[in-house]
């Protein structure tokens, strides 16, 4: 069982900034804490490799222990106003589209206290259906519902309406019918004692009721799975006409001067602002990101990108698991010393027999280097795949993945505490796909001594870099992100992790200006440079994804949702928007299978002069990477081949190619246009991964393994083979200042 987690206000930092530790103990009254530098993450005993190195820190020492909550669930905040306080006659209305109408309580317009209740709530109760209460501050309560559940997915203009002269409640849910489908208008009424609602200081609340958390801070219970678009709050007693002209106009306060509060989701998309249309600018703004740039009631279908009709992209869909930040407080902080070498480090928090690695990098000195040699951390990549829960959530997982689903204690406790979030693999509680990941929360799989995905399998890499006295900086994709082509710029050579898999749009050009000038790359990874991704500009921390129309998906994206939120883009594969991974590195992913790896046999051209420094002290016919601890050999996993279709440059140099791949390696889904009886890995001769090198025209060259596992073999007979001894000459000669020169 966990008994402490942590995590910290950054993942990469430079010397002279300030690092926020953020510890939860579960149980324990103290723990300790120190600073260690990780050098291999991997602690599995059989393979003996673990590595870390304690190093002084001021911070080091005993703290007492607390339970620090999350907020978890996404919500909007409007708030508290005197245009709410002084709410007399009303009438709250939005467009709902719900997705799990039957899961309990779920607030949808709330201005509510509880002890004693007041305020007023539109809401989903306990059977399904439409209801609206009242709280008058003496501990009165009444509830009006409609008795008939919601449909699920379907869209819903939804009202309630307190008249305060006469004491009458009222709730209303009016569907908007799809093909074949016929359900029914429907209204319920109630007679109370007459007056005004109670007031509160609570906020106007969209997606939730308030809470207090145990740490006195407001929160959130309650959440609403689902869409929702135009909330509307308006003076006075509506009727159905009037009801529909405010909910269909983008301006009601044009139509009826009455209107309070017209919120619109479709304004400011990608942010946490919530905009209110109304003269009364009552603007909010979200928590724990819902979605934005979502379809909303009205939408068309003539249009797949929010920004060419936003008027029809005005919902915003929220979960009763989203997370962004935790929120936890600071338990201590470090300054990062000027002397504390460029590398990966870890606070280690200790809790009775417990302990936790709360990893991050250290960079050198902003605009300046220590090596001439650069790790480039996969941060995105780690990001997306930040709490990774498909395996004990997806059906078939296990077929899937060809293994048993064996859970270590991390992934147990990950399964018991469903608010630390979700990664991009997996699915809401509602069943529609993450588009989110956070580093601001506790992050259970990028920590040493947890499974090697993926985090760890790039620390094998590191080790190897100390044990053969390689000096390097480490620098990441957040890094990259923000400074582009100057970063790499500063590097005689990049190398990269196993699963460089997300790219945002900055990413992708940094590294192709560095390559196109005179960089050298050393790609020492499989299904790299994939996927499309975004970074908040406005929220740190936090990465987006959508996946649409091809390639390997864990899930599928709602469809006319593929536009990113953060930046417009169309999201998905960078191999269809016109820009594969051949075309950057030589290679990109072809097949995939977790079962067993194969191995590599030198093909024709790893005999050509231009690759020659490769292959020194390696036989003719020596067979590369038959051994390794990820799947037994040095290709698998993922494997990436060339492909001149793609983009592969026409220079390039095949040096090896894989072989003795199982049956359960698969052709990707964007390789193969329809299944076939001859997809796997003992059939299809496309199922490989190439080993290649290519020339730039500004003196610097690419060198591309093409698998996941590559980095399992380095270690293998205590770092002495032929994986790690091609390893080592590829780096030796991009070091070199020698330019590379373009064949003929």
């Amino acid at each position: 069982m966990k008994k402490i987690l942590g995590y910290l206000n950054a993942w990469v930092i430079a010397p002279g900034e300030v690092l926020k530790v953020k510890v939860s103990t579960y149980g324990s009254e103290r723990y300790h804490a120190d600073l260690v530098r990780v050098i291999c993450g991997d602690a599995n005993p059989d393979h003996g490799i673990y590595r870390e190195e304690e190093i002084d820190a001021p911070f080091s020492g005993e703290y007492t222990g607390r339970l620090q909550p999350i907020d978890c669930g996404s919500y909007a905040v409007l708030p508290n106003s005197p245009e709410f306080t002084t709410l007399d006659s009303f009438t709250v209305q939005a467009w709902i589209w719900p997705t799990t109408p039957d899961k309990g309580e779920q607030g949808i317009i709330t201005h509510w206290q509880d002890d004693p209740a007041h305020g007023f709530a539109l809401l989903i109760d306990d059977s399904g259906a439409l209801a609206m209460k009242v709280g008058d501050g003496s501990g009165n309560v009444s509830e009006v519902s409609i008795d008939k559940p919601l449909a699920t997915r379907r869209w819903h203009l939804v009202s309630g309406l307190y008249d305060a002269k006469s004491g009458q409640i009222s709730v209303c849910q009016e569907p908007i019918n799809v093909d074949h489908e016929n359900h029914q208008a429907a209204i319920a009424t109630k007679q109370i004692n007459p007056g005004k609602v109670g007031t509160t200081d609570s906020p106007l609340m969209f997606a939730a009721f308030p809470m207090m958390q145990a740490n006195g801070k407001p929160g959130s219970q309650c959440h609403f799975n689902g869409k929702i678009d135009r909330p509307r709050l308006t003076a006075g007693i509506l009727s159905a006409a009037e009801r529909s002209v405010v909910a269909w106009d983008a301006l009601p306060h044009e139509r009826n001067r009455h209107v309070i509060g017209a919120w619109d989701f479709s304004h400011d998309i990608g942010t946490d602002v919530v905009s209110d249309v109304s003269p009364n600018g009552l603007h909010g703004y979200t928590v724990n990101l819902p979605s934005r740039g979502c379809k909303g009631y009205n939408w068309s279908g003539a249009e797949q990108d929010w920004k060419q009709a936003p008027q029809e992209y005005g919902a915003a869909h929220f979960h009763d698991d989203d997370l962004y930040d935790a929120g936890w407080e600071t338990d201590f902080e470090y300054i990062v010393p000027d002397d504390l070498r460029s590398g990966v480090y870890a606070v280690r928090l200790k809790a009775d027999d417990d302990e936790w690695y709360v990893t991050f990098f250290v960079r050198p000195p902003r605009g300046t280097t220590t090596s001439k040699l650069a790790f480039l951390a996969s941060t995105v990549t780690y990001m997306a795949y930040s709490n990774y829960h498909w395996l004990f959530h997806e059906r078939f997982s296990e077929v899937t993945e060809a293994m048993w689903a064996t859970l270590e204690k991390t992934e147990v406790f990950l399964q018991e505490h469903n608010e630390l979030g979700l990664s991009t693999y997996d699915t809401h509680s509602d069943g529609s796909g993450v588009r989110y990941a956070s580093r601001l929360r506790p992050v259970l799989n990028m920590a040493a001594k947890t499974p090697l995905w993926s985090f760890n399998a790039d620390t094998l890499i590191m080790g190897w870099l100390e044990n053969q006295g390689i000096e390097y900086d480490v620098i990441t994709d957040e890094d990259l992100h923000q400074e582009g082509a100057s970063l790499l710029d500063q590097y005689q050579a990049v190398l990269t992790g196993t699963h460089p898999e997300y790219y945002t749009t900055p990413m992708w050009d940094g590294m192709r200006a560095y390559l196109a000038r005179k960089g050298r790359l050393i790609y020492l990874g499989g299904n790299g440079f994939i996927w499309r991704c975004a970074l908040s500009s406005e929220m740190p921390g936090i990465l987006e994804l959508r996946r649409p129309e091809d390639g390997i998906r864990y899930r599928d994206e709602e469809p006319g949702e593929s536009y990113l939120e953060f930046t417009g883009e169309y999201g998905g594969l960078w191999r269809r928007l016109g820009m594969p991974p051949q075309a950057l590195v030589g290679v990109g992913t072809v097949a995939v299978g977790f079962d067993a790896s194969g191995y590599y046999k030198r093909k024709e051209a790893s005999f050509d002069s231009r690759a020659s420094f490769i292959f020194e002290g390696i036989g003719d016919d020596e067979v590369i990477g038959d051994f390794g601890i990820v799947g037994g050999g040095a290709s698998g996993g993922e494997i990436d081949a060339v492909d001149p279709m793609m983009g592969t440059p026409s220079h390039t140099l095949v040096v090896a190619s894989s072989e003795g791949h199982s049956e359960n390696t698969y052709l990707a889904p964007d390789e193969c246009g329809f299944n076939h009886s001859a997809m796997n890995g003992t059939q299809n001769p496309n199922v490989r991964a190439d080993m290649t090198f290519f020339e730039t025209p500004g003196g610097g060259g690419v060198f591309s393994v093409g698998s996941i596992s590559w980095s399992g073999s380095l270690s293998h007979n205590d770092y002495d083979n032929n994986v790690s001894r091609i390893t080592r000459n590829v780096i030796r000669r991009f070091l070199d200042n020698k330019p590379f020169v373009m064949p003929d």
